[in-house]
């Protein structure tokens, strides 16, 4: 049956009948019967039809950057973006990824599709990059890595996995508080959101004791998600032996483990460092899931490179888990960007342009060290009398600086410093420029 497009009297978008004189779906009145019962004959379908389309909230962070823009203060600081910036405060492109562009250019390959998996070589490295090129996992081939959108697309990947095929439980534990994306992502993906005790204001530190017990409690076989390294928002870390007691107390509840990493080497300068508790958890006997980006610690933002592993019990379980991955990846994005994972994987294969990254991702994780010390120290400089050693405690990117929220409020209109309200700040964008500036600013808000 064809229908025509009689102006005055239906929608373009009406549907095709079923051949029996009536649309396919009768339970909402489809077809032409079931549209003029609703629309009445002759009449017209309505002006728009988004107009229950409520405005939704803006984002915190990008609401940061653009109050930063329209604000005329020459002495301004944007403290939300979380992107690494140089001590003039300027967006940084490590010298290893330009060298590898142009190795890349001089080979002048063709732009045809990656597979669905993605680059087989950038995945390889990506694993061992992880979990250490010794690692009993790498030799003996039980796992999966496939290449994702960054570490926002390995975490979607994750999540629609686990809803699809983590039978045992739909239910995720988050540290509270948590990257403000997890929350989306997880649920979005069909999956039952639960947080679990993390940071403690009173201290800025980590509720050790009370991660701990609250893990502890977690149904059995549930998930729980950690951050690897430089947990995003608060910059707090659990300790090597802290580390230990956590594994321990998952392995004895049965829980299966996420791991988030999106700063290794970012954090404190140390792949190896940065990757300790997924290598612990991994030793114990904990067979994890892992994203990773390399956003941070390559300065590939707008690459969108990342990776999602899975762990597996032997060689053949990893196939059957890749062939689902591909499956559920193929509806999604069908396959991933091609430059960014050539641009991660030379610089990985090649050992000067590894060798020079490791060097570069020090170096910016040190400056991100050494402004923390020289805000600390400016601070009792400017003769505050707190206690601000949670700065310097504190590693990665972030910092819970404990600031209220009409503090915050403060820094904003009397000194045109912004960040969100929690107080959480970008250390990338203190600079020996102005950090002398940014401790006067929290001293006279705070004293």
């Amino acid at each position: 049956m064809i229908v025509s497009r009689d102006e005055g009297a239906c929608p373009s978008a009406l549907p095709v009948s079923d051949g029996a004189g009536r649309a396919g779906d009768d339970r909402v009145g489809s077809g032409i019967s079931g549209w003029l019962r609703r629309w009445g004959r002759g009449a017209r379908p309505p002006r728009s039809w988004w107009s229950h389309v409520e405005m939704g909230p803006p984002d915190p962070i990008l609401g940061v950057t653009e109050a930063f823009k329209r604000d005329t203060n020459a002495k301004k600081m944007n403290l939300g973006v979380g992107a690494y910036r140089d001590d003039n405060g300027k967006p940084y492109v490590l010298n290893s990824v330009r060298k590898a562009e142009a190795q890349i250019a001089a080979k002048k390959m063709d732009k045809e599709y990656l597979p669905i998996a993605g680059l087989a070589e950038f995945n390889k490295a990506s694993a061992e990059l992880a979990l250490g090129d010794t690692n009993e996992v790498i030799k003996s081939g039980r796992y999966v890595t496939v290449q994702t959108i960054s570490g926002t697309g390995s975490l979607r990947v994750g999540g629609n996995f686990l809803q699809r095929f983590f039978k045992y439980s739909h239910d995720v534990y988050l540290p509270k508080p948590s990257w403000g994306n997890h929350t989306p992502i997880f649920r979005d993906a069909g999956m039952q959101l639960h947080a679990y005790r993390y940071y403690d204001p009173k201290t800025c530190g980590f509720d050790f004791a009370g991660a701990l017990d609250d893990i502890s409690k977690i149904p059995e076989q549930s998930v729980v998600l950690f951050h690897a390294c430089a947990h995003n928002p608060t910059g707090v870390d659990p300790r090597p032996e802290q580390w230990k007691e956590l594994a321990a107390v998952v392995k004895k509840r049965n829980l299966f483990t996420f791991f988030d990493m999106a700063y290794q080497g970012f954090a404190s300068g140390d792949i190896t460092r940065d990757s300790w508790a997924v290598r612990h958890f991994i030793e114990q006997g904990i067979n994890i899931v892992l994203s990773q980006s390399y956003a941070k610690n390559m300065g590939l933002y707008g690459e969108r490179v990342g990776a999602f592993s899975v762990i597996c019990k032997d060689v053949d379980e990893a196939k059957r888990v890749e062939s689902q991955l591909k499956i559920l990846i193929r509806p999604m994005y069908s396959n991933p960007p091609i430059n960014g994972a050539r641009i991660a994987s030379t610089i990985l294969m090649s050992p000067d342009l590894r060798k020079e990254w490791l060097e570069e991702v020090k170096g910016m994780a040190d400056r991100i060290i050494d402004m923390r010390n020289q805000l600390v120290a400016n601070l009792k400089k400017e003769g505050s009398s707190h206690n601000w050693q949670h700065i310097t405690d504190q590693i990665g990117m972030f910092c819970y600086t404990g600031l209220k929220p009409e503090q915050v409020e403060r820094l904003t209109k009397e000194f045109s410093i912004y960040m969100t309200k929690d107080g959480r700040i970008s250390m990338a964008g203190v600079t020996s420029g102005n950090v002398g500036y940014l401790a006067h600013a929290i001293h006279q808000v705070s004293k």
